[in-house]
C-alpha cells in the first residue's frame, strides 16, 4: 500500500490541505501514521474525504456525514438503519423545496408587481414589496 503525504492525499481528494486537517479535528478523518517526522495517508483516506464531500454536496451536514461513517464501524448495522436515515433526509429535503417554491412564488409575484406599476413601486418599503404583488394576475390569483 502506497504512504501518501497530507498534500497527495489532499490532491487524490480534490480538497486543500486545510480542509484534510479540519476533518481530522472533527474526527472524521483518522490521525495519519508517521514514519519518522512524515504523517502518512492511504488511498481509503482519499476515498473516505471524496465520500464526506460528496455527502455535503447532497446536503448532508457534518455531523450527519460523521453519523453515516460511524455506521460502518457499528456491530450489526443493518440496511434498516441506513435506509431510516435516508428517509429523514429525503423528508427534510422535501421541506426544503416546498420552502424554496414559496420563496419563488413571493419573487414571482414582486417581479410581476415590478411591471405592472413601476412608477408605484418605488414609493413601497422594502417590507411591502411581498404585498404589494399578491394581486398579480401573472400566477392566476
Amino acid at each position: 500500500m502506497e504512504k501518501i503525504t497530507i498534500g497527495k492525499l489532499a490532491q487524490m481528494a480534490g480538497v486543500g490541505v486545510e480542509t484534510v486537517r479540519f476533518y481530522q479535528r472533527k474526527d472524521l478523518l483518522r490521525e495519519p501514521k508517521t514514519s519518522g517526522t512524515i504523517r502518512t495517508y492511504n488511498e481509503e483516506d482519499a476515498q473516505r474525504i471524496i465520500f464526506i464531500k460528496k455527502a455535503q454536496e447532497l446536503g448532508f451536514s457534518l455531523a450527519e456525514v460523521k453519523e453515516l461513517l460511524e455506521l460502518n464501524t457499528k456491530p450489526r448495522v443493518t440496511c434498516g438503519t441506513v435506509k431510516k436515515k435516508t428517509l429523514e433526509k429525503i423528508a427534510e429535503i422535501d421541506e426544503k423545496i416546498a420552502d424554496l417554491q414559496k420563496m419563488k412564488d413571493s419573487l414571482q409575484k414582486i417581479s410581476c408587481a415590478c411591471d405592472s406599476q413601476q412608477d408605484d413601486y418605488k414609493q413601497y418599503k422594502v417590507q411591502e414589496c411581498f404585498e404589494i404583488g399578491l394581486g398579480c394576475d401573472l400566477l392566476g390569483e
